[in-house]
């Protein structure tokens, strides 16, 4: 059996995050960021003019801790999966603005950012 996806990671991270989050951050959202994937280039063009910009992470936890506003999380297959160059550069703005950015391998590594940025260690 193959590694799993970067669709089936995100899938699995968010299930946790529904039952961690009610015992250990009540109220506190995480929510994708829908950027990605194939699209055809008249839905590319609509969403790029609705202002969909490239490099953007998967996902965004909306909660400050420490000198962060919050923390965007690029997700990546727990085997392969590299970030691309606007990725890094997008990464590189939003920690220059004061957001944190890290990329997860996997929902294991994901997690583990997760819970050391709640209590202020990432």
């Amino acid at each position: 059996m193959g590694e799993a996806s970067e669709h089936a990671e995100q899938v699995s991270l968010m299930a946790w995050w529904r039952w961690w989050s009610k015992q250990n951050a009540p109220g506190v959202l995480l929510y994708a960021i829908p950027n990605g994937g194939a699209r055809n280039l008249i839905t590319c063009r609509k969403l790029k003019a609705e202002g969909v910009v490239a490099g953007i992470p998967d996902l965004f936890l909306a909660s400050p801790r420490g000198p962060w506003h919050g923390l965007y999380l690029e997700m990546k297959r727990n085997k392969g999966g590299r970030v691309s160059n606007a990725q890094k550069a997008v990464m590189a703005r939003l920690e220059g603005q004061g957001y944190r950015c890290l990329v997860a391998h996997g929902v294991v590594e994901a997690r583990q950012h997760i819970e050391n940025y709640m209590k202020g260690n990432a």
